[in-house]
């Protein structure tokens, strides 16, 4: 899909008008897919077995705010990262694509850089302490920035898009838009694995920006309210996130969807934000 401007209003979905057609038609198909489903569940065995198994244990989790921080509402926010009291914030747009500084208390930026109008800035990962790693959309190039100056150190490359990236100490670990997460190399950025993510035993698409925590990737999905907790070992989601009404109707008017996950290991806290957002808030996730 083109991202000069990501679409985020779904198409219509087309109306129909209530009558006894419809609700046979409705029975029938609920008929053909449970004697399916019992099909499947012969046939598979084991493996409709494990699938339930996953579905019994995905938990739900919902945002308690802590605090509201003012956030620019010209940040197409792409990328976002947590360090020593310090957020920085990867933003897209060709023409618009930034690098910047954030003072957490305030929302101030403190520093920030333009990049190159010929790239759609994309997700960010801070690798040991002072290396910004930066994805671009369709450009298959990524740029390694100085923390401390925002010079920019060497260029790398990959195939395809580029969406959202973490670093979880060993590797990077990249989405595209798909239901792959790839694990590559900090030194070189070659593919050094990869896993399909699942939902309920289902493939999870429009993975996009992502924060590493401990042995677990979040991850928001594209175009919706939610964000996932995967495990990178299986690719499993093991936990929703109900990240919806953190705006009002009012403050929703010209912004794009949630994206931005940062995590203060200090405070064990995050800070969630999205595109042209006029917010950040500082949160936890609870049950």
């Amino acid at each position: 899909m083109s991202r000069q401007r990501k679409k985020t209003r779904r198409e219509s979905v087309e109306r129909r008008s209530p009558g006894r057609p419809l609700l046979t038609g409705a029975c029938l198909f609920a008929v053909a897919l449970a004697g399916s489903a019992w099909a499947l569940w012969l046939s598979s065995g084991t493996d409709a077995r494990e699938t339930q198994s996953a579905v019994r244990i995905l938990r739900s989790l919902r945002v308690s705010v802590l605090r509201t921080i003012p956030h620019e509402t010209s940040a197409y926010t792409q990328g976002l990262v947590w360090h020593d009291s310090h957020l920085y914030e990867s933003t897209g747009q060709y023409g618009e694509s930034r690098l910047r500084q954030i003072d957490p208390r305030t929302g101030v930026v403190d520093q920030q850089i333009s990049i190159s109008p010929a790239f759609f800035g994309e997700g960010l990962a801070l690798v040991g302490d002072n290396e910004l790693f930066m994805l671009t959309y369709q450009a298959e190039r990524g740029m390694v920035y100085d923390l401390e100056t925002f010079d920019q150190i060497r260029t790398f490359r990959y195939r395809g898009e580029g969406w959202g990236l973490c670093y979880d100490g060993r590797r990077l670990i990249m989405s595209n838009g798909s239901d792959t997460l790839t694990f590559r190399d900090p030194s070189t950025f070659k593919e050094i694995g990869a896993v399909r993510v699942t939902l309920r035993g289902l493939p999870l698409t429009k993975l996009n920006e992502l924060e590493c925590v401990s042995d677990r990737v979040y991850s928001n999905v594209y175009q919706d309210d939610a964000i996932v907790i995967i495990d990178p070992s299986s690719g499993r989601v093991t936990h929703q996130i109900d990240a919806s009404g953190l705006l009002t109707p009012e403050e929703t008017r010209g912004t794009d969807v949630l994206n931005g996950i940062a995590y203060d290991p200090n405070t064990e806290t995050f800070y969630i934000t999205g595109k042209d957002w006029p917010k950040m808030f500082e949160v936890q996730f609870v049950g």
